[in-house]
């Protein structure tokens, strides 16, 4: 027997129209949200309407349309995605919560709630997502295109954009506007570490997402089901052109999705109430929520601080190690989430667990900061396949900013705080590195990307000045430079940086 208060998972759903459907519609982020809602209704296996009446808060996370305020959803969207999806369902929250940005949030919500419950503050809420990617590019720039305005009202706790968490002023002029650039970077810094050639590392990533690939190209709800080989990852060719160094097209998540997922989350008192079988239960044996220092600040860019403490808490808080998961599904929007969890745990690429239920952002899918809620629910499904296992979630925000764990497993289990606020004095206690803003001088590359995205190829580099050693950001159209980025190694290479008035910093090759 278990505390009344116990939450429990005891519903997960999801959605995926994919462009080549023949009864394709380009939905609304609110539809596709409503369809995987009314899918986790229905997996609780209660009756529909009573589960559908007994939530109290519905949580959303925040769709990639209306994740700034600079810009207004192209389509239309609603007033307030939460009710709008609560409404379609027959459902009255006292309470609709929308979470900033960061593929986090998912994982977040749930050890959130689940906290929640068992303090006796609440006793069934819902976290749903979506992306509607593929409709806004599909009716781009056209005048046959749905409206998806709506308006609701009711309340809504709007919990802010939180892009500032990723991103300044500083780093957006130095290009860092976009994940690919960002995690270019990171993964550049990892080769540097590891002392890889360009194509070494470039085959390394390879082997590590074949096999999601092929974990998607079986599962129904992928939005590209296809198969890929470790030869076809690793080629650069017209179809998988690069779009930011070292990714080429097929390593970088895939956002033009129409996607959507659910998880109902309840007390263990309210599933005996409404009628959810037992079987259906599965319980978060073990969580944590760890927050890395900003990007520049960081003293080692090639590690992650904060996926190894959530990571290594949640293992702890379920009682069990690494070599007792039975399944993974490690946030893959690029190769270093994944890798970043394999260096600190001793996981292989081809570790016959898998590293993925869904099949992985490039393959599967990348919905935007919904994408984990999609792995919860793969493993929710396969801890009810496979009773008394374990499941980890690991669940990445910004530019590993923001790491989120849970352990899932049909054994129940009381609910146990986890230790993450104690955790996080650990990283705001690791030393800052110094950052010449204005920077001129001599100086060497650190790490690196390079944008093919833009009009002019364009190479973004973080690099150390010789005067001091302090780290700067610089962007460089020089062709002997951007020439040695896109075809030779530019790590290490000495360069000279000169400060504009524009606040960006150029470099060329010294």
């Amino acid at each position: 027997m278990v505390d009344p208060r116990t939450p429990v998972i005891v519903g997960v759903g999801q959605f995926t129209e994919r462009i080549d459907d023949p009864d394709y519609r380009g939905m609304s982020a609110v539809e596709l949200a409503t369809e995987a809602v009314r899918a986790a209704l229905a997996d609780t296996g209660a009756d529909v309407t009573a589960v559908a009446k007994a939530i109290q808060v519905f949580a959303g996370l925040r769709q990639f349309e209306i994740c700034t305020p600079y810009a207004t959803a192209p389509l239309g969207c609603s007033d307030n995605y939460i009710r709008s999806v609560a409404n379609r369902v027959g459902a009255d929250p006292e309470r609709a919560v929308l979470e900033p940005i960061g593929g986090n949030g998912p994982q977040k919500l749930v050890s959130e709630f689940g906290g929640a419950i068992a303090a006796g503050d609440l006793e069934v809420a819902l976290i749903l997502g979506s992306e509607n990617g593929s409709t806004l590019k599909t009716f781009a720039g056209r005048d046959d295109g749905p409206d998806h305005s709506e308006t609701v009202g009711g309340q809504l706790d709007d919990l802010g954009y939180g892009f500032e968490q990723y991103m300044s002023e500083y780093t957006a002029k130095h290009g860092l506007s976009g994940a690919p650039v960002q995690y270019g970077l990171l993964d550049n810094a990892r080769r540097a570490r590891l002392g890889l050639s360009v194509e070494e590392y470039r085959l390394k990533m390879a082997e590590l997402f074949a096999p999601f690939s092929k974990v998607a190209a079986k599962n129904p709800f992928s939005s590209s089901p296809v198969e890929r080989s470790v030869e076809e990852l690793a080629t650069v060719t017209a179809d998988n052109r690069m779009i930011c160094d070292p990714y080429p097209r097929l390593m970088v998540a895939r956002d033009t999705v129409n996607q959507g997922a659910a998880a109902v989350l309840m007390s263990v008192e309210a599933a005996r109430k409404l009628g959810v079988p037992e079987e259906k239960w599965v319980y978060l044996h073990g969580h944590a929520d760890q927050r890395e220092q900003d990007l520049l600040d960081r003293e080692d860019v090639s590690v992650s601080y904060s996926e190894k403490q959530a990571v290594a808490e949640a293992l702890r808080g379920a009682g069990i190690t690494i070599d007792d998961v039975a399944t993974f599904d490690l946030y893959s929007c690029f190769p270093f989430p994944v890798f970043a969890v394999c260096d600190d745990f001793g996981l292989a690429a081809n570790d016959p667990r898998g590293l993925t239920l869904t099949g992985g952002l490039p393959y599967f899918g990348g919905p935007g900061n919904s994408y984990s809620l999609h792995g919860i629910a793969e493993t929710v499904a396969a801890m009810r396949d496979k009773p008394g296992a374990f499941g980890l979630v690991g669940a990445n925000g910004g530019v590993m900013s923001k790491y989120s764990v849970g352990v899932y497993s049909t054994t129940p289990v009381d609910w146990a705080p986890d230790r993450s606020k104690e955790l996080q004095a650990d990283i705001a206690a690791l030393p800052k590195l110094a950052v010449t803003r204005n920077a001129n001088g001599a100086g060497v590359i650190e790490t690196y990307s390079v944008r093919y995205d833009w009009p002019e190829r364009t190479g973004v580099i973080i690099g150390r000045l010789d005067a001091d050693g302090s780290r700067f950001m610089a962007i460089s159209t020089d062709d002997d430079l951007v020439t040695l980025m896109t075809t030779g190694d530019p790590l290490g290479a000495k360069i000279t940086v000169t400060a504009g008035e524009d606040g960006k910093n150029r470099a060329v090759l010294a």
